[in-house]
């Protein structure tokens, strides 16, 4: 199954929504043709408004992949750079989105507007609320059951002192048993229960080069560090990028608890597309929805990949909810597949010996 495959949704209607300002005409194209558009998704309407110089940023890797085969230009603004339009589809976690507002507003030209789009059912109305404190008010209006919003703020009119507050939102912060994490990263404010059922049942023998798939903000990974004393190495394979920061935090001090270095890497990577190396060992708590749709297919190319890059005496470790189909495809790549444990509506799942 190829990545796009594994990702590929309906069309997103937050998405197709966002142009409608355009289409009525309550709001003009930029005359200097720079836009930039952060956490952009790949549709046929981005295709179809975006111009040369528009600049798309997307910090999960499959969706900055697909944009890129759709032929916009994906990247990171350059130090200084400012855009007569800033586009942004906000997400759900509320902390996350007004850390993205503000950074939205330092990124904007004198004279630029603001522009986003969110889906009713996903916390719409609290969006423009506040953007509209943060800027001094915002216009909208209502399409595809998503309210889309902006604002063309004069310097005065932005309210600096919650500029500022909000602008460490998304900051690497505290959460629990000593960990750090960010708004809106899988579990970002705790310790998620299948990662920890798992990490309860490694096998203490774990030993050489040991990837965790999936990694999030580094929970799991840490825990091999602290529990399996002959791991030598461990990398982190995450396709959201903002989970690395906290991941390497994490790491290192899971290296100080425990009072020995491993080597450590982290890769923003979409392991759908495969493992650039061979491991001993692998662990994962793989994801199986993409929103809040299910996706199990993420799952089982989650495990092909794990297969693909284990040495042919190596172990494969992960967690799953219970009810999820991932036998047969476990069954078609290792020779011996048993479950240690169900507990809690969760299954961890131990295989080896990889079938050529």
């Amino acid at each position: 199954m190829t990545p796009a495959g594994v990702f590929a949704a309906a069309p997103d209607a937050a998405l197709a929504a966002l142009f409608v300002p355009f289409e009525t005409g309550e709001l003009a194209l930029p005359a200097d043709g720079r836009a930039l558009f952060l956490r952009a998704r790949a549709g046929v309407r981005l295709r179809e408004m975006a111009r040369p110089g528009w600049l798309c940023e997307q910090s999960f890797l499959p969706f900055a992949d697909e944009l890129a085969r759709n032929g916009l230009r994906v990247g990171e603004p350059e130090p200084g750079e400012r855009f007569s339009l800033v586009m942004l589809l906000p997400p759900r976690q509320r902390d996350e989105a007004r850390a993205l507002f503000v950074r939205a507003l330092n990124l904007l030209a004198p004279g630029g507007t603001l522009l986003a789009s969110m889906a009713n059912t996903e916390g719409a109305k609290s969006g423009e609320a506040d953007l509209a404190r943060l800027t001094g008010g915002a216009q909208h209006l209502s399409k595809h059951k998503c309210r889309v919003f902006w604002s063309t703020p004069g310097v005065t009119s932005i309210d600096q002192a919650l500029l500022a507050e909000w602008l460490v939102l998304d900051a690497p912060r505290e959460i629990a048993d000593g960990h750090v994490s960010r708004p809106g990263l899988f579990a970002w404010d705790r310790v998620d229960r299948a990662s920890a059922l798992l990490a309860g049942h490694l096998p203490p023998d774990l030993h050489g080069r040991v990837a965790d798939l999936g990694a999030g903000y580094g929970y799991l990974a840490g825990q091999v560090i602290a529990r399996c004393p002959r791991v030598a190495a461990i990398d982190l394979y995450e396709a959201e990028a903002r989970a690395l920061e906290p991941a390497r935090i994490n790491l290192a001090r899971a290296q100080r608890a425990c009072g020995r270095e491993v080597a450590v890497a982290l890769h923003w990577h979409d392991v759908t597309r495969g493992l650039p190396q061979r491991y001993d060992a692998i662990v994962s708590n793989p994801p199986f929805h993409q929103g809040r749709a299910d996706l199990p297919e993420l799952g089982r190319a989650f495990i092909t990949s794990a297969a693909d890059a284990l040495v042919p005496d190596g172990r494969l470790l992960l967690v799953a909810n219970r009810h999820l189909p991932y036998e047969a495809v476990l069954g078609q790549r290792f020779r011996e597949v048993r479950t240690l444990v169900t507990q809690e509506g969760f299954k961890v799942i131990e295989a080896t010996g990889v079938r050529a």
